[in-house]
């Protein structure tokens, strides 16, 4: 184990960067996030290692880091299931307790189940779900300090003073309270700043709601199992290459294994698993989504990184188009 000297050195993780999800529709999920949530999709891609899979990418309006929640659609997965050791609700942020008070009236009108609003942490939430019984919460910036959200979605339907502005905290539950307390606390540098009940609140960096992650000591089954309608993964923010390669290093001398260094184009990876079924990603806040589409019709084609240019062809008979043409229509605020 390296001293404490090392660690007091590391540049700190400087909150969420993504949350990537796994659904049973791209079109489903693609309808759910624009119309119903009003955020941006800013990347229609697929997945790296798969591809036969797309990956959507939604955030706010200039798909800035730490705003963008993603979904693989995997052919053939079965649902999953809810239960501990998973990464288990994805906070998405919006301004205010009164933004909290317009998405319960859309999402009755809509007919999104939801919970009603609930308290934590001093911070107001309104906990859904969607079509696979994904599991989110809306969550407040009324009170919070830390870390800035991002810009709403100018061009989409919910009115900007009530809509999404990018990730809150990363719920995650967990058997092993004791061991993952640790390996947030002395391996990735964060800090528990408040208890309530059998739920942690952890902050790193700037802190706030996009910094957080909540976790639930849950030691009773069931396991969870990954499938749609769960949680992939949750990636966190680093600045640039060095400090990428600084986190490769402090693993490697701590004896953690990685998967070394991934270039993701859109951005620069880290993967880690900081815990049984938790993976962790440590990504780049850069380059970002606007180096081969400009802002107007970011998501509308279908993007490939350059090692995949060659293959476009094969990979357009492989998954089905998708219309998300957006720049020619006007949505109505509701």
């Amino acid at each position: 184990m390296v001293g404490n000297s090392k660690r007091r050195s590391m540049n700190q993780l400087k909150g969420v960067h993504h949350v990537t999800a796994i659904t049973s529709s791209a079109e489903k999920i693609y309808e759910f996030f624009t119309y119903t949530l009003g955020m941006r999709l800013v990347k229609k891609t697929v997945n790296q290692d798969d591809i036969q899979t797309y990956h959507l990418f939604f955030a706010d309006d200039k798909g800035s880091a730490g705003t963008d929640i993603t979904f693989f659609d995997f052919p053939g997965i079965p649902k999953g299931v809810h239960g501990t050791n998973e990464i288990s609700r994805t906070s998405l942020r919006v301004p205010s307790d009164a933004a909290l008070e317009y998405w319960v009236k859309r999402f009755d009108r809509l007919g999104v189940k939801h919970s009603g609003i609930k308290a934590q942490f001093g911070k107001k939430t309104l906990p859904f779900v969607d079509f696979d019984e994904q599991q989110y919460q809306l969550v407040s910036d009324e009170l919070d300090k830390g870390v800035a959200a991002g810009t709403p979605w100018q061009k989409g339907p919910v009115p900007v003073e009530y809509a999404i502005t990018g990730l809150g905290p990363v719920c995650i539950q967990i058997a092993d309270f004791g061991y993952f307390k640790e390996m947030l606390e002395k391996v990735l540098l964060f800090k528990e700043t408040k208890q309530e009940g059998a739920f942690h609140l952890f902050e790193v960096g700037e802190g706030g709601n996009g910094a957080s992650i909540i976790v639930e000591d849950n030691p009773n089954p069931p396991q969870a199992r990954q499938g749609f309608g769960t949680v992939h993964h949750a990636a966190f923010r680093v600045a640039d290459r060095k400090v990428l390669d600084e986190w490769t290093e402090w693993m490697a001398r701590i004896g953690i294994p990685t998967s070394g260094y991934v270039n993701r184009y859109f951005f620069e990876s880290l993967y880690v698993r900081v815990a049984p079924q938790i993976l962790f990603e440590f990504a780049t806040d850069g380059p970002g989504f606007m180096g081969d589409e400009p802002y107007e019709t970011l998501g509308e084609k279908l993007s490939l990184p350059p090692f995949l240019e060659p293959k476009r062809a094969q990979i357009e008979k492989l998954v089905r188009p998708i219309d998300t043409t957006r720049s020619t229509k006007e949505f109505s605020k509701e």
